[in-house]
């Protein structure tokens, strides 16, 4: 709740109605308002969720829809904005922004993102793999530093391993890596190691996992990316 936005409580604890995935709905439930319909489901749903959400704001309800992070980054946002551009053009969003999985890391490891990087999902359930290896590559051969979203789940292992073996093609094996789980929320993890360590940690979907670039070093147990003052 602390990391919530006053903007975006404002608009959770006026909603008429409040759409989204379930995990996230519980969340803020603390604040969703008594009178207020729920609308939440499982993954994969987002199609779904989305003409619930425009239906009822076509009916002039307030509607939220909620997304972990921040809705236009790997959320909500743009299938929202497809959906309201086939049923209602003149319909008006609002996307209010949030503190994304990335940022929300890279504060708990130190600062490994002061300089330009490159986030990428390993899920692979809407992108095809062969887009997220030619990703892969292109990050880890032009020296940014890397944030990797949906790591690994129980039944996708391989994208993880596959993208170790990229960035091992073209990073040093000592390279600093920190990984977070569950940032910012109850059960917190963070554990700085390097490159060739990465497979040995424990890592899952609720996992931020962010590689360093060439700049990177770990100081004091934080993990620094130096943009090149000199001190």
């Amino acid at each position: 709740m602390e990391h919530l936005t006053p903007k975006a409580r404002t608009e959770i604890e006026n909603a008429d109605v409040i759409v989204g995935y379930g995990t996230y709905v519980k969340l803020i439930q603390s604040i969703i308002k008594p009178t207020a319909e729920v609308f939440s489901g499982t993954m994969g749903r987002e199609v779904e969720r989305a003409k619930i959400a425009v239906s009822k704001a076509i009916e002039n309800l307030r509607v939220v829809i909620v997304s972990s992070g921040d809705p236009g980054v790997y959320g909500m946002a743009g299938i929202v904005l497809e959906v309201v551009a086939i049923e209602k053009p003149d319909l008006p969003v609002e996307i209010v922004p949030g503190v994304t999985a990335a940022t929300a890391a890279a504060s708990k490891l130190g600062a490994p993102l002061v300089s330009d990087f490159a986030v990428i999902s390993l899920s692979d359930l809407l992108t095809p793999w062969e887009k997220i290896e030619r990703r892969l590559e292109a990050a880890a051969s032009a020296d940014f530093s890397i944030v990797l979203y949906n790591p690994k789940s129980e039944g996708r292992i391989e994208p993880l391993t596959k993208a170790y073996e990229i960035m091992l093609k073209h990073l040093p094996p000592d390279t600093p890596v920190g990984i977070v789980r569950q940032a910012g929320r109850v059960g917190e993890e963070v554990k700085i190691t390097t490159l060739k360590e990465l497979l040995n940690a424990d890592i899952d979907m609720v996992t931020t996992i962010i590689i360093g670039s060439s700049a990177t070093k770990v100081n004091n147990g934080k993990m620094v990316t130096a943009r090149g003052y000199d001190l």
